[in-house]
């Protein structure tokens, strides 16, 4: 567990230091009311308890991707490990954090209109497309991977469940947050603490091996199975638990929420380094609880990444403690569902103009939205996922380059957005240019023009940066 407890530390040690060098760029106005306080609705804004905005937002982006993604990732060997890290702190913490903070400035504002406001209309409508179309598909894979989870621990019809979680989505979608999301996430919070540390335990006392000397003989790193490239799929692959454009769709929920600014890095940053533990978690499970990339390469054929977890929590907590486990991993994607909907209806109704106070009008946006939904329920969810995993990486770097914009429109170092937001860039792009969904590009090709794209992006922002500084410098005296 020397890894794992490693890897643990650094985030620790991050959040106390570089997530406060985040949060003094930002710069929190404690003075300044939010929405909760200046314009509640009793619907979608309204103050809450800090705590349990923090526990609404963990389960928010904590979906099913910060275990699965992870368990995938692991085929990659320990090189896992070190992205969770890096990405969780450098890229992750920095995009959850502006995304819920530029909204909390906007008034509350979904990050479409955020991103309108700060790089113009064609930005606006492409992160509208961005947004809507991954909310979807959130919403949809979310509801069929706890459906066949529960089907298969319990025996129950997979199409009945995947019925009953679209209701319990429908009824989370327009009823008021405090209903039924503020008040069933506490207890779903201490699932997802069982499972995670409950797994995290199981491993340290059975003496599963860490990743160490010897493990990084039989799990190089890089070498998949299948022989994938490292670059871009393990960034494709491996997106919650270190940087996902999704949670930005999530963070101006509670961003409606917050009380105070200066609750900003606890919440939004905060959430993102627990959601870094439990991909560290299930990324070491992967790595120790299978002899090789190729034994763990077959379980996820048998039966996709769900039979790994059903063994890891089978295995390591016992029959009654596993499927409480269970339980709690069926609880990610379902917290993360219904959320997504909703997301989907606030995105939607803004530049609708639809005030979502009324029920009738939050109905006209929700029912014709799962209707749509159910249509793509019945596509092959593998095609499914592989257009989540590009758009959810696109959509992350263009929230980077927004909170890099408006950093740099202030005068202040953008470095902390558009660095991670350049390297996201040319992930999305090369995975694109390359995939069998995209271009289909040759790799080396591929990797070249998406590197160069987003080197192009970051010269375009430098040479912005400087004509905004120039600008807002005062003129020179005269010479005497």
């Amino acid at each position: 567990m020397i890894a794992l407890m490693v890897c643990t530390a650094l985030l620790l040690a991050g959040y106390f230091t570089y997530s406060r060098v985040v949060d003094r760029l930002f710069g929190p106005d404690v003075h300044r009311p939010t929405p909760a306080l200046s314009s509640p609705d009793g619907v979608d804004t309204l103050p809450m308890p800090t705590w349990k905005v923090f526990l609404i937002q963990l389960l928010d982006i904590a979906g099913i991707g910060p275990i699965f993604g992870p368990i995938l990732g692991a085929l990659y060997g320990p090189v896992a490990l070190v992205w969770i890290v890096l990405g969780t702190l450098f890229a992750g913490g920095v995009h959850d954090y502006f995304s819920g903070m530029l909204s909390v400035r906007h008034d509350g504002a979904s990050l479409p209109e955020v991103v309108g406001q700060t790089m113009g209309e064609t930005a606006r409508w492409i992160m509208r497309f961005f947004s809507v179309l991954l909310l979807v598909l959130v919403g949809v894979v979310f509801t069929l991977s706890p459906a066949h989870m529960l089907g298969s621990l319990f025996g129950l019809n997979p199409a009945a469940l995947v019925a009953a979680v679209f209701l319990y989505y429908f009824l989370a979608t327009i009823l008021p947050i405090d209903k039924l999301i503020g008040r069933f996430y506490p207890l779903f919070g201490l699932l997802l603490l069982f499972m995670t540390l409950g797994v995290a335990g199981g491993l340290f006392w059975s003496g599963a091996e860490a990743p160490g000397a010897d493990t990084l003989l039989r799990w190089p790193s890089g070498s998949h199975p299948e022989g994938l490239p490292v670059w871009p799929l393990l960034f494709i692959t491996l997106s919650c638990g270190a940087i996902s454009g999704f949670h930005s769709t999530q963070s101006p929920l509670m961003a409606r929420c917050l009380r105070s600014e200066r609750h900003g890095r606890r919440v939004f940053y905060g959430a993102m380094v627990c959601e870094g533990f439990i991909a560290l978690v299930w990324a070491t499970a992967g790595m120790t609880f299978f002899d090789s990339p190729d034994a763990l390469q077959a379980v996820i054929r048998e039966g996709t990444p769900a039979l790994v977890v059903n063994r890891v929590c089978q295995t390591l907590l016992g029959p009654v403690g596993g499927a409480i486990a269970i339980l709690g991993v069926v609880v990610l994607p379902i917290t993360s569902g219904d959320t997504a909907f909703r997301s989907t209806r606030l995105i939607l109704a803004e530049p609708l103009h639809l005030d979502q106070k009324p029920v009738l009008k939050r109905l006209a946006l929700a029912i014709p939205l799962f209707l749509t939904a159910w249509l793509i329920s019945r596509t092959d969810f593998n095609l499914i996922w592989r257009y989540f995993g590009w758009s959810n990486q696109a959509l992350s770097s263009l929230v980077l380059w927004t909170a890099a914009v408006w950093l740099a429109q202030r005068g202040k170092p953008h470095w902390i957005a558009s660095l991670p937001g350049t390297f996201m860039t040319a992930v999305s792009a090369a995975f694109i240019l390359q995939a069998k969904i995209g271009f289909r590009l040759p790799p080396g090709l591929s990797n070249g023009l998406g590197g160069a794209a987003a080197l192009l992006g970051l010269g375009a922002l430098i040479a912005y940066a400087r004509r905004r500084r120039a600008a807002d410098m005062p003129p020179s005296a005269p010479s005497p």
